[in-house]
């Protein structure tokens, strides 16, 4: 299928190069072409020049289609790139035409209004239809594929608000990556949406069943329901037309008052087909790795290609054919590298991404996994039989290995693949001295090597300046102009690649916010900004990211003392703290009431035992000397919490970047080898630091001796008791990789104890970066453990008092977050049920019953549940345990499920 240019144009002639389609291909191309003309390169028949006339049915200008969803939200102008491209000598754009006849002998196309154009060269990029079932009542819903279609859905979702006097009921046929976007946008515009999905996951082409199902969890606790292992039979609709419902495949049928087709791409190849080129088995323009089609002069790029039978509806591959037609079209040779069918998604601060042999279906793979029940994260690394080299992966919860681990794909690790995972708490190898030859950003197919040669400014490469800041340095490459997966990777070379050079290096915290953290921090304490809106209006650009946004959270939350949630906050945050709670691998969510130094009631106790009875939750007691109940659901949370705070509970914050627990040994009370009172200092300082928002989570211990039962010096703060005070020690933590804290002053006594922690701690939270541990801080200071002690200890900084009022200030302002709560009917809302009338089980939520408590339960008695006659129910009456012979069974016989 090569296709050899050929140029009817006289010689000499300027080349006259027509695109059908004014989407992100046709830009691209738009873009490859602008490039090598002011490069001087000339076409493959020495025409001095070509122009380029792109052919758009829409008005706007080629858009990002997949960041609709912001649309949705904001109204935001999602035009991609600079927009005086369309102003550059020779490219031209002609929206709102639409192209309804091609002659491939004359070499001419025909517009809806009877004007013919030539052309010497044509590329098809028509991009593809959203496909809409052929079900009874399908054309009362509508699609998510354009401008149009997203505005028209803001308009109909308020005009239905108004009407029907509340949310309306949205129905989103598809559960792929843009079913997920309209979906989470429809949510933040206040309908309330359900997924229908065919999969019995979530994004079942990309994820595997626990990644999907993790998701699902996700997705649930942003108020989004679900059908899955569904599809529609029909959209019920009134005498007028108007939609009531969708009738489902296993015979339910759901109230909707809007329904929106997300379920897949269908090439658009009419004029293709009617003009007689080769077409792909299942649609689209057949083309080869020259990106040519079967009629000499005609090319095609994007979703409309198909090659080697396949129509792919991503970004990447959109851009490398974009590339590849352009170079052909300047007498190169370059050939398609392929299908990347990477994929990452944002929802609402939910992250996904998968990437190369994600199910591991090469032979021998392993899957190195790890699943927090405690967070809902998933996270996969699939490697070959020896553990050495990257086939792919699958993050759902926390995506940042991705940036680090999709540039290495088919190499040798640097390091173990456990080293990569995020969620264990591991610190991943610096990716900072990668080969040059590794592909950094795959949307746009550049190099680790083009972005340093654009760095040092190497003429060699076509550079004329080198390119010290992330903006121009994107700007320059086109790396992380596209889903902006590759930013911090590129970031990080740019700041290795600077230090190198001798010069000074940004510490910006995004892109969006020029300032460090610590910097950010101290303006808006100087400032005494009280909002996201003002923090961004006064150092920000853009509408922050969910880098910033979680960082600009915890800095009000700190300065400020006010509920985490209000005043539009709660779009800042993380979802444990959107729910006051960390969301479980089953989606249920935990409970963790404060219990100070470990020391509890037998009162208390009981009113715990009476809770985990009465919403049969499963109990643990944790390392942190607490006891944590598993398996609420997010409406039952506010209900579980009114009898926990009405008999004096706090929430122990498990789910905040804040104080977690100040654990304890008994002390000189009970034992006969301690020294100091430890649970009496434990109980003070763990009700001094509740609800202090920091970089980082923060743990202290405080150990009545020097047998340290409390394990003080794993904390990061630990306090250990000599015959003469306390000996302080700072910096330390556990996880995956531990760190002793470190001497900071000792024999103490109580206040200049305190003191000093107030001081350690206040210093920390203004000056650590972003999610930077007290172990990591010390060892980034210049000075290392002196400087702290002579910050804390010699008041080197003369901020001492400062330091001191900050955190008396804290002290005196701190409410617990779920008191303030439950006193607001309006902060309730939050934790209603969009799934299920309140009293009911989720169907969803399987659990079994095992050494006399609930259970998620596995995949295996997952199966077996929906297999079963009556499918799942809500769990009612008494259980008996599973025995261990009977965990690998299809169907134990004492399975109880549900919620």
């Amino acid at each position: 299928m090569e296709n050899v240019s050929s140029t009817p144009a006289e010689s000499g002639a300027v080349r006259r190069v027509l695109v059908i389609g004014g989407g992100p291909a046709a830009h691209r191309f738009a873009e490859a072409m602008a490039a090598r003309a002011s490069s001087g390169q000339t076409g493959s028949a020495g025409a001095p020049g070509s122009t380029v006339t792109v052919i758009g049915s829409e008005p706007h200008l080629p858009y990002d289609r997949v960041a609709l969803s912001r649309r949705l939200v904001d109204s935001e102008d999602l035009t991609l790139g600079d927009r005086r491209l369309w102003d550059s000598p020779g490219i031209r754009f002609r929206g709102e035409r639409t192209v309804t006849g091609l002659d491939p002998v004359a070499r001419t196309v025909t517009l809806d209004g009877g004007e013919t154009l030539g052309y010497d060269e044509l590329v098809f990029a028509t991009g593809s239809a959203a496909s809409v079932p052929s079900i009874p009542g399908a054309s009362a819903g509508h699609v998510y594929r354009t401008i149009e279609d997203v505005d028209f859905l803001t308009a109909e979702l308020v005009r239905l608000r108004e009407r029907l006097g509340r949310p309306a009921n949205v129905v989103v046929v598809g559960g792929g990556l843009l079913g997920l976007e309209a979906a989470g946008g429809l949510a933040r515009l206040g309908g309330l949406a359900t997924i229908v999905h065919s999969g019995r996951w979530l994004m079942s082409a990309q994820l595997d069943e626990g990644a999907g199902q993790a998701l699902g969890r996700l997705i649930q606790a942003q108020g989004i329901s679900l059908a899955l292992g569904n599809r529609p039979t029909e959209i019920l609709t009134s005498p007028t037309g108007r939609v009531l419902g969708v009738s489902l495949t296993d015979g339910t049928a759901l109230n909707a008052d809007l329904v929106v087709f997300s379920i897949g791409i269908t090439p658009r190849d009419e004029l293709a087909r009617l003009a007689g080129l080769e077409l792909g088995p299942r649609g689209g323009i057949a083309i080869g790795e020259d990106c040519a089609s079967s009629v000499a002069g005609i090319w095609a790029i994007g979703e409309v290609a198909s090659i080697g039978g396949v129509c792919v509806g991503l970004v990447a591959p959109a851009n490398a054919m974009a590339e590849v037609v352009a170079d052909r079209l300047h007498g190169g040779a370059a050939v398609f590298p392929g299908i990347d069918d990477a994929t990452r998604l944002k929802l609402s601060g939910v992250e996904v991404a998968s990437f190369g042999d994600a199910l591991a279906a090469t032979p021998h793979a392993l899957e190195v996994v790890y699943a927090d029940p405690a967070r809902g994260l998933y996270q996969k690394i699939v490697v070959t039989n020896d553990a050495k080299t990257l086939l792919g992966g699958i993050f759902v919860g926390d995506a940042a290995p991705y940036t680090s681990l999709r540039p290495l794909l088919g190499r040798e690790l640097p390091a173990e693949p456990g080293a990569y995972l995020s969620a264990a708490g591991a610190e991943p190898p610096a990716n900072s001295d990668l080969p040059d030859d590794v592909q950094l950003c795959s949307c746009n197919n550049v190099s680790v090597g083009a972005v340093r040669a654009a760095i040092r400014g190497d003429e060699a490469a076509g550079h004329i300046e080198a390119c010290t800041e992330l903006g121009p340095l994107k700007a320059c490459t086109r790396a992380g102009t596209q889903c902006g997966s590759c930013v911090p990777l590129v970031k990080k070379i740019l700041e290795t690649e600077l230090t190198r050079a001798g010069i000074e290096v940004s510490r910006a915290l995004c892109e969006h916010i020029p300032q460090s953290r610590s910097e950010l921090f101290e303006s808006v304490r100087i400032l005494q900004l009280t909002s996201f809106e003002q923090i961004m209006d006064r150092f920000g650009t853009g509408l922050g990211c969910d880098i910033c946004k979680p960082v600009i959270a915890s800095i009000l939350a700190t300065q400020t003392s006010g509920y985490i949630l209000d005043s539009g906050r709660g779009a800042l945050q993380d979802t444990n703290d959107r729910a006051l709670a960390n969301m479980q691998k089953d989606g249920t969510y935990s409970v963790v009431p404060r219990i100070p130094g470990g020391e509890i009631t037998p009162a208390k106790l009981k009113v715990i035992a009476e809770v985990a009875a009465d919403f049969n939750l499963y109990t643990k007691i944790t390392g942190g000397q607490r006891i944590d109940l598993f398996g609420a659901r997010l409406e039952q949370l506010p209900e579980i919490w009114k009898i926990l705070v009405d008999a004096g509970f706090e929430s122990g914050q498990a789910y905040g970047k804040s104080l977690r627990t100040v654990k304890s040994c008994v002390g000189s009370t009970w034992c006969r080898f301690g020294v100091q009172d430890s649970v009496a200092m434990a109980i003070n300082l763990e009700l001094r630091y509740r609800g202090l928002r920091a970089p980082h989570k923060f743990k202290l211990g405080v150990s009545g001796c020097a047998r340290e039962c409390a394990e003080a010096r794993g904390k990061d703060v630990g306090i250990i008791a000599t015959e003469l005070g306390w000996n302080l020690y700072v910096g330390g933590n556990g996880g995956f990789q531990p760190a002793h804290a470190q001497l900071l002053a000792q024999d103490l006594d109580d206040d200049t104890l305190v003191r000093y922690i107030d001081r350690y701690l206040m210093y920390y939270i203004r000056t650590g970066d972003r999610l930077q541990r007290t172990a990591r801080w010390q060892e980034d200071l210049d000075g290392g453990l002196d400087h702290v002690r002579d910050v804390v200890v010699h008041d080197s900084l003369g901020i001492a008092g400062e330091l001191e009022a900050a955190m008396l200030e804290h002290v005196g302002n701190y409410e617990d977050e779920w008191a303030a709560t439950l006193k607001d009917p309006e902060r309730l809302r939050r934790f209603r049920s969009f799934v299920n009338a309140p009293g009911t089980g989720d169907p969803a939520i399987v659990q079994v019953q095992e050494r006399g408590q609930p259970r998620p339960a596995r995949p295996a008695e997952r199966a077996a549940a929906e297999r079963a006659p009556s499918g799942p129910v809500p769990l009612a009456g008494p259980t008996i345990p599973v025995r261990p012979s009977d965990e690998t069974t299809d169907l134990p016989r004492d399975l109880r499920i549900g919620a």
